[in-house]
């Protein structure tokens, strides 16, 4: 960041004489007025990082120059500075939106630490700016990566719902990105520019979970040194994200549904409410409606959450978002990792293609970050994917439970098994595989020819 560009306001030359050529040996641009509307003037026709003002002047005083100053651009710091320097006169100065006031004789050393603190605030919040604008930019609906029809789906019901206040609940099997789905509405909403804070469930214990979600008093329970302000507190105005809250445990959800129905909480040891305005956006893989059934989750939470319900779909129902992740994530981590990695082979592409992910994008972004880091070339290879994809997708296609394959697939991968398995335990004799498997030789035959496994 460049060295700040700084107005001094005083009415005496000799100050104003003075504090230029010691800063301006500092390497800061200096800008100079003898009163207040003519340092207003210069405000107004430059850019101004910082504005030093006498306090006692006679037409505008300090506090005037810093009203109008601020008026013009609130992004101007303000010190001022008085041979006057009571307490009151400093609190009233700050509160009115000074950084920091200095008393007169002019301390250079204190001015020149104080100048570093407002640079060091001023890139700061430069820094905070840029990512929060990465951020908007990042989780923009048009950024998601997708090309299927489910997918457009999911992202226009989630931008109907963006501006509103709605409780938005997003369902889906782990690794969908349903996290990516809640920053992307939070994003779009009219609470963009206020905190979005996460909270998963699934990831704290019974015991700490309360405390996490609304805070604790000191001394509320063994280890509670101090006073802790809770998630709903922190997403103040802004957004909270309850990730896995399939997982929120009965005695904690009616606070959490107090929290929802009248945006009030308690801290854990406390008896004061405080009001919060949060809105919330809840996420889970879990069948809720099953666990209302069972008595595992309240109904009227269910209610409250359940105001607008997104569902995504695994990553194995849009299989044409497939290719578009994976030139996504190669980008990415071949940027990342610095390596020359282009794309992808044909012959890779149709094993990803034709593999079920049941970690979804998440597994899928952690096969590719591999891939890059261990390709040899400019294209990933089939050699250059984990060898457990297989092991998985046979596993998969033989479980009862995964039935997205269809009828017949599945079938035919578990008579090809059983058969290949009889072979095996038959040292390759067709008879004996015949005799363990209870069919004659020639049924055999004629399933081996079905099969394809003839000349295997």
């Amino acid at each position: 960041m460049k060295n700040l560009s700084i107005l001094i306001i005083d009415d005496e030359q000799v100050q104003l004489i003075s504090l230029k050529s010691f800063l301006t040996r500092r390497g800061y641009e200096i800008f100079t007025a003898e009163s207040g509307p003519k340092g207003y003037e210069i405000a107004e026709k430059n850019t101004i990082d910082l504005v030093l003002t006498d306090y006692r002047m006679p037409e505008w005083n300090g506090a005037e120059v810093l009203r109008k100053i601020k008026e013009l651009n609130p992004d101007i710091d303000v010190v001022v500075m008085t041979a006057f320097g009571s307490i009151e006169d400093a609190v009233e100065i700050m509160k009115a939106g000074a950084y920091d006031y200095l008393t007169k004789p002019i301390d250079l050393d204190e001015l020149e630490n104080l100048i570093q603190r407002v640079q060091e605030k001023r890139l700061l919040v430069a820094e905070n700016r840029l990512l929060k604008e990465q951020l908007q930019q990042r989780f923009k609906f048009d950024a998601i990566i997708s090309q299927s029809g489910e997918m457009e789906q999911v992202l226009n019901t989630a931008a109907r719902v963006a501006p509103s206040k709605a409780t938005v609940l997003i369902r889906g099997e782990s690794g969908t990105g349903k996290e990516l789905i809640a920053k992307a509405v939070h994003f779009a909403s009219p609470r963009k520019d206020q905190p979005f804070v996460i909270v998963n469930m699934s990831a704290l214990s019974e015991n700490l979970l309360e405390s996490e979600l609304f805070g604790h008093e000191k001394g509320a329970f063994t280890g509670a040194t101090q006073q802790r302000i809770g998630r709903f507190e922190q997403a103040n105005s802004g957004t909270i994200f309850i990730d896995e809250v399939g997982d929120v445990p009965l005695s904690v959800q009616v606070k959490l549904l107090r929290a929802i129905q009248f945006g009030q909480i308690e801290r854990v040891g406390g008896n004061k409410t405080i009001e919060v305005d949060v809105r919330i956006i809840a996420a889970t893989h879990r069948n809720l409606e099953e666990m209302m059934k069972s008595g595992e989750f309240r109904e009227d939470l269910y209610y409250r959450l359940n105001v607008v319900s997104i569902w995504i779909p695994p990553l194995r129902q849009r299989k044409t978002d497939i290719p578009a992740l994976i030139d996504h994530f190669i980008q990415k981590y071949a940027r990342e990792n610095q390596k020359p990695v282009k794309g992808i082979t044909r012959e890779a592409l149709d094993k990803l293609m034709k593999y079920e992910f049941v970690g979804n994008v998440r597994e899928l972004e952690n096969i590719i970050e591999s891939a890059v880091v261990l390709c040899r070339g400019e294209y990933i290879t089939q050699h250059d994917l984990p060898q457990q994809m297989q092991i998985v997708r046979e596993q998969s296609i033989l479980d009862p439970h995964h039935i997205e394959q269809g009828y017949e697939d599945k079938m035919k991968a578990y008579e090809t098994a059983m058969i290949t398995e009889a072979l095996n335990q038959s040292g390759g004799n067709q008879s004996a595989a015949a005799r363990l498997l209870g069919i004659t030789e020639r049924h055999l035959r004629s399933r081996l020819e079905k099969l394809g496994l003839k000349n295997k």
